[in-house]
């Protein structure tokens, strides 16, 4: 058991929250519903799915990459909102959301945990958010295909991956930047002379740009790209402080 405060403030520090002022997400501790934790569950979307699940199995705090307070919202407690707030009041369960303080740890982050699951060397940060960056980028000891990157990430994520460019193109140089990486983060990955850059989405817009340019990207779908950062902070937290755990899978099939 630990208290809630002093578990939440060194998160905090750990994912260095202070250093992103400029990130819609309200990162912290958004709900304070208990003052002591025994047992966190994890998971990437903070909704009324997640909590429910989170009464079920006794939890006394729920970490999420994608809380529930985004700048100025929500304004009004009532309606879908009221009904996420009440569940966590009811319940005595607390809510630490934490965006892209999680894209970007060098260690624990998604994109670290990205770059690591398909063995990329010579790991550096890459793509500005912000005055922040948040991308991983890295060289493979051996050259692949994208068509097996994809592999090893549908086996691990679970997810069912799209490549768009040369799926049999042998490839070195990749990029990682989880979630929607969007115009900014493929022109990074072009300026950096990358070869494939892993995401989360794929969009319309981007489609002439990376042919134009010769990158393939592989889109993992946005849920989970953005789930190894959670598991690998789930371990770490169960670890560090012998707590009772557990991942809330729930996918969104985007």
């Amino acid at each position: 058991m630990i208290k809630t405060l002093e578990l939440t403030a060194y998160l905090n520090d750990l994912l260095h929250c202070s250093e992103f002022a400029g990130d819609a997400s309200n990162n912290g501790l958004q709900v304070e519903a208990c003052t002591e934790v025994k047992k966190v569950a994890f998971g990437v979307d903070a909704s009324l799915a997640m909590f429910e699940s989170a009464v079920a199995i006794n939890a006394d705090l729920v970490v999420v990459h994608h809380g529930i307070s985004w700048g100025a919202e929500p304004r009004r407690f009532n309606g879908w909102t009221g009904k996420r707030l009440e569940i966590l009041f009811r319940n005595s369960i607390s809510l630490y959301a934490v965006h892209l303080p999680l894209d970007a740890h060098p260690v624990i982050g998604h994109n670290a945990q990205l770059a690591k699951m398909i063995g990329l060397t010579q790991c550096e940060m890459f793509g500005h958010y912000d005055g922040v960056q948040i991308g991983v980028r890295g060289i493979l000891p051996e050259p692949c295909t994208p068509t097996t990157l994809s592999a090893i990430y549908e086996e691990n994520l679970s997810c069912q991956a799209g490549i768009y460019g040369n799926p049999q193109k042998a490839v070195q140089r990749i990029g990682c930047i989880s979630g929607g990486a969007g115009r900014e983060g493929l022109s990074a990955a072009i300026d950096c002379g990358l070869e494939v850059l892993i995401t989360g989405e794929m969009t319309h817009d981007l489609w002439h740009q990376a042919k134009e340019n010769a990158i393939t990207v592989i889109a993992l779908g946005h849920y989970c790209s953005e789930k190894p950062g959670i598991i690998c902070l789930e371990e770490l937290l169960r670890e560090q402080f012998n707590l009772k755990t557990e991942f809330i899978d729930i996918p969104t099939g985007l």
